[in-house]
C-alpha cells in the first residue's frame, strides 16, 4: 500500500463500526460497475417472497444471538 492508501486505512479503523460498514459497503460497490439487471429482478422478487413468507407466519425469525450461537457451534464441531 502506499503511504497515503495506508494512512487512510488508519484513519478508516478509528471509526465507529457502523461508519467502517457503510465505508466498506460502498468502497466494495465502487469495484463493481456491472449490474445484471436479471439478477437484481431476481433478487427484489426473491425479497419480497421472504419477506410474505415472515409475514403471513409461514416461517419464523430467530433472534440474531441464536444465530450467532447455533453459527459458533457449527463451527467449532459442537
Amino acid at each position: 500500500m502506499s503511504p497515503e492508501t495506508d494512512e487512510l486505512l488508519q484513519k478508516a479503523m478509528s471509526l465507529p463500526p457502523e461508519d467502517r460498514a457503510s465505508l466498506a459497503s460502498s468502497l466494495i460497490d465502487s469495484l463493481d460497475q456491472t449490474v445484471d439487471e436479471d439478477a437484481e429482478i431476481a433478487w427484489q422478487q426473491e425479497i419480497a417472497r421472504r419477506m410474505d413468507e415472515v409475514t403471513s407466519g409461514k416461517v419464523k425469525t430467530i433472534p440474531w444471538r441464536e444465530v450467532q450461537r447455533k453459527s459458533r457451534a457449527l463451527l467449532h464441531g459442537k
